[in-house]
C-alpha cells in the first residue's frame, strides 16, 4: 500500500470516529446556583433567612446542671440533681399585620437516665394577639429565687391580647386551668380570665396583675415595682387572693420585698424577704390564723460570657409546722 493510500484511510477512519463520537456525546448539565444562608438584621442578632423563603429564624437555648438540697427532694432524699436541655425556635416574617411570629420551646429534663422531653411553649403572635401555650403575666415575680407570690402552674393554653409601647403595655388574656388549683371532690378543667397593666418611668418599673377562677368563683390580684437604690435595685411587691384559686392560692396575702445588689459587673447578690398571711389551705379555705415568714439569699455570677452559676437558699418558718431550709446550686450555659 502506498503512502498515499495509507493517509486516506486513516483519513477516513478519523471521521468516522468523529462522527460516533458526536452523536454519542454526552452534555453535562449547568450546576444550580446554591444560595447561601443570608443574615436577618431587621429583629435583631441571631436570625437568619430560611434559605428560599422571606422568613427569618432564631436558634437558642441553654443547657443546665442543678444540685437540690432540702426536705424530701428526690423521695426521703434530703438532695437531688437534675440536668435540662432547652432549644427555642424563633420564626419572624413581614405582614400587612406586623410581624408574624411562632415560637417552639422544646425541653428535656434529665433526672437519671430516663429523661422526659417536654412541650415548654409554643405560640403564635400577631398583631398583639396571642394564642397556644405560654407563660402569663402570673409567672412573672421579683428578681430573686425566694419570692413566692405567683402561680403554681403558669404554663396554660391561653389566648390574649396585649398593647404595648416602648414604656408601657397593657392586656386580657383567657386561660385554660386544667392543671390549677380545685376544692376536694372536684376536678379542674375550668378557664379564668387575667389581665395585667404594666410599663417602666426612668428608674422605676410595675405591674398590677389580676386573675379571676371561674369555676373556684374566686381571685387574685398583685402589684409589683422595682426602682435603682444606691448600688442596686429595691424591689417590692403584694398580692391579696379572695380565696384558694389558680392565679395565688398559698396564702389570703403576701408580701416581698428584696434588694438585688450589683457587685460588680459579674457578681449580684439579692438578699430577700417576704411574709404570709392565713398561709395554706385547709378544707378548701386559707387556714386562718396560720401565718408565715420566709427569708432567703440569691447569689449570681457570670463566669464568662454566656456562662452563669446561681446558688441559693431560704428558710421558712409557718406558726403550726416546721421550720424547712432549702436551696440550689447551678451552671447554665445560655446559646
Amino acid at each position: 500500500m502506498t503512502i498515499r493510500m495509507m493517509l486516506i484511510s486513516s483519513a477516513a477512519a478519523l471521521a468516522a470516529v468523529s462522527g460516533a463520537q458526536a452523536a454519542d456525546a454526552i452534555v453535562a448539565a449547568e450546576p444550580e446556583a446554591v444560595e447561601y444562608v443570608r443574615v436577618c438584621d431587621a429583629y435583631g442578632t441571631g436570625y437568619f433567612y430560611i434559605p428560599g423563603t422571606e422568613t427569618c429564624l432564631k436558634v437558642g437555648g441553654y443547657l443546665r446542671f442543678e444540685v437540690y438540697g432540702g426536705p424530701n427532694q428526690k423521695g426521703t432524699s434530703d438532695w437531688n440533681a437534675r440536668t435540662r436541655a432547652q432549644v427555642q425556635f424563633t420564626a419572624k416574617s413581614d405582614t400587612e399585620y406586623g410581624p408574624l411570629t411562632g415560637v417552639i420551646v422544646l425541653r428535656n429534663n434529665g433526672d437519671n437516665s430516663s429523661t422526659t422531653t417536654t412541650l415548654d411553649s409554643a405560640y403564635i403572635d400577631i398583631a398583639g394577639l396571642r394564642a397556644g401555650l405560654f407563660y402569663g403575666w402570673w409567672d412573672d415575680g421579683l428578681s430573686g429565687e425566694t419570692d413566692d407570690i405567683g402561680s403554681s402552674v403558669t404554663l396554660r393554653n391561653s389566648i390574649r391580647y396585649q398593647y404595648e409601647t416602648s414604656d408601657f403595655y397593657a392586656g386580657i388574656a383567657i386561660d385554660e386551668l386544667e392543671d390549677g388549683y380545685y376544692k376536694p371532690g372536684e376536678t379542674a378543667n375550668n378557664f379564668g380570665v387575667a389581665a395585667a397593666i404594666g410599663g417602666k418611668a426612668g428608674a422605676f418599673t410595675y405591674q398590677i396583675t389580676g386573675g379571676y377562677d371561674t369555676d373556684n368563683e374566686e381571685g387574685a390580684v398583685r402589684a409589683m415595682g422595682t426602682v435603682a437604690i444606691g448600688p442596686g435595685t429595691l424591689g417590692l411587691a403584694g398580692v391579696y387572693s379572695s380565696g384558694p384559686n389558680s392565679y395565688y392560692n398559698k396564702s389570703e396575702w403576701a408580701v416581698a420585698v428584696e434588694y438585688a445588689i450589683k457587685a460588680t459587673d459579674k457578681l449580684k447578690i439579692t438578699p430577700a424577704f417576704q411574709y404570709y398571711g392565713n398561709y395554706g389551705i385547709v378544707a378548701g379555705d386559707f387556714n386562718k390564723n396560720n401565718d408565715a415568714w420566709k427569708a432567703g439569699l440569691t447569689v449570681d455570677y457570670q463566669i464568662v460570657d454566656n456562662l452563669y452559676a446561681k446558688a441559693t437558699v431560704d428558710y421558712t418558718d409557718a406558726d403550726n409546722a416546721d421550720s424547712v431550709t432549702k436551696g440550689f446550686f447551678r451552671l447554665q450555659r445560655a446559646f
